[in-house]
């Protein structure tokens, strides 16, 4: 099992950023790497089980369903149910908490998967910085110009 955590600070509330990530669906909005994104079966993109299907801006197809959603613990746990990358039993968990000293917010990422033995260090590289780094980047950018 390969396990993978990447941790941020953002100079903004937890309530602004969640704001900005809450939506399963929008990952387009904030997220480099990803070009669109729908709701399979037009179900509500804050149901419990409801499964997002999107593209990488470099033509991949992911499908990921939701497991869980807390408006009061600023996370969210999904699944990835296909994927090019070659990982299966993949669970990952966004999270935020509230940074009690000035406005901002601990935000991290966390997965755990499985995949062919050897491409270990590849696949921890390539989420914990192509997606989760770069992500967390985007929205420390976001909230930088406001």
């Amino acid at each position: 099992m390969v396990r993978i955590y990447v941790s941020s600070v953002i100079e903004a509330s937890a309530d602004n950023v969640w704001a900005r990530i809450r939506d399963f669906n929008a990952l387009p909005l904030w997220h480099p790497a990803i070009a669109d994104s729908r709701i399979e079966n037009q179900e509500p993109s804050d149901r419990v089980g409801c499964i997002r299907h999107f593209h990488t801006r470099d033509g991949g197809l992911i499908r990921e369903r939701l497991l869980a959603l807390s408006d009061y613990d600023y996370s969210c746990t999904y699944e990835i149910l296909e994927s090019p990358m070659g990982v299966t039993n993949y669970v990952a968990t966004l999270k935020l908490t509230p940074v009690t000293d000035g406005t901002r917010s601990f935000i991290e990422w966390s997965a755990e998967f499985e995949c062919d033995e050897g491409r270990e260090n590849e696949l921890t590289q390539l989420i914990g910085q192509g997606v989760f780094q770069a992500g967390f980047d985007a929205l420390k950018r976001h909230f930088s110009r406001r």
